[in-house]
């Protein structure tokens, strides 16, 4: 019986990123279909698509119109799209339930403990769900308590945390090392620390690139 090749991965991401959610449960699928072959240790690296949000968060129209500069129909025409990419892998986008963008910096404060209990897969899905599926506010730290609790995580810790600045200099240590690498977009899937795949791509890209690096090492 053959080992499976051991990889790391390294998935840049933000948790109010819609194509970071599609890039994930693809990645995870395409995991699930080479199960057997492929060993991945994924580690969740902190990106912040909107850094300076301010704590009572923006209208997600009015933030789209002001930072791309897209016009109602564009947007419009972006969220069916995600909509139905979504739908295709089983993951729900409810885009009338996500009318704000909230600062995330807390989400990834916590995501960063979780990796250290070994929860960090179950509550960054917990998150995205929260956000794209029920329309949370990820950055009220009432609601990243509960989550961090469904997750399998200590209340009393998580509310802890979220009080202090706890991981802050650690998240924004990973933020600059990942930006200095030239990640400016996310979701970016990084294997075994220099392999990049771009992108929120379909289950089989990732599952063809995989095998293509595991081959060649």
């Amino acid at each position: 019986m053959t080992t499976p090749a051991s990889v790391r991965i390294d998935f840049v991401s933000d948790v109010s990123c819609p194509w970071c959610a599609i890039g994930l449960t693809s990645l995870q699928q395409a995991l699930a279909k080479l199960d057997g072959e492929v060993a991945a240790e994924i580690h969740f690296q902190p990106f912040e698509l909107n850094p300076q949000m301010a704590a009572e968060g923006e209208d997600s129209t009015e933030h789209l119109v002001r930072k791309y500069g897209s016009s109602a129909d564009q947007i419009d025409a972006n969220r069916a799209m995600i909509r139905e990419r979504g739908a295709a892998l089983g993951f729900t986008f409810n885009m009338d339930r996500r009318s704000r963008v909230y600062n995330t910096f807390d989400a990834h404060r916590l995501l960063h403990w979780a990796e250290l209990e070994g929860r960090h897969i179950a509550l960054k899905q917990i998150l995205l769900r929260a956000y794209f599926t029920d329309g949370e506010d990820v950055s009220a730290h009432d609601t990243l308590v509960r989550l961090a609790v469904e997750a399998g995580l200590d209340a009393e810790r998580a509310r802890q945390i979220l009080a202090g600045d706890e991981f802050a200099d650690e998240v924004r240590a990973q933020e600059q090392f990942f930006q200095s690498r030239g990640i400016h977009s996310v979701p970016a899937t990084i294997v075994n620390g220099q392999h990049l795949i771009s992108g929120g791509q379909p289950p089989e890209a990732f599952e063809q690139a995989l095998r293509q690096i595991v081959a060649a090492a």
